[in-house]
């Protein structure tokens, strides 16, 4: 069984900066990519940032140039600056097998208030 395990998160003011970080483990099957999604309340779960094989990346517009994204192996991380109230969500790390399928993490609180 496959193990995500998160970390970062937390309360912080606008214009501050976090830093999440998801390693996998027991992994069966090669990670094709890595990234999270968020979900704020009464929203849709949307993509934030993922990258795959080659270090290949994609960003939500609306995160563009403000977070950052990287991988070394099996663990990711998310480097969040100038960050705003409305990126105040759950952040779910997410794992794609590919043919193999997903794997989601049980998600981390973001909050962004003065």
């Amino acid at each position: 069984q496959v193990q995500l395990a998160e970390s970062g998160g937390g309360l912080v003011q606008p214009g501050g900066s976090l830093r999440l970080s998801c390693e996998a483990s027991r992994t069966k099957f090669w990670i094709h990519r890595m990234g999270w999604y968020r979900q704020a309340p009464g929203k849709q779960r949307e993509l934030v940032a993922v990258i795959g094989d080659g270090g290949v990346t994609n960003y939500a517009d609306s995160v563009k140039g403000r977070f950052t994204i990287s991988r070394d192996k099996d663990t990711a991380q998310l480097q969040m600056n100038s960050l705003k109230p409305e990126d105040t969500a759950v952040y779910y790390c997410y794992i794609d097998f590919g043919v193999m399928g997903q794997e989601w993490g049980q998600g981390t609180q973001v909050t962004v208030s003065s």
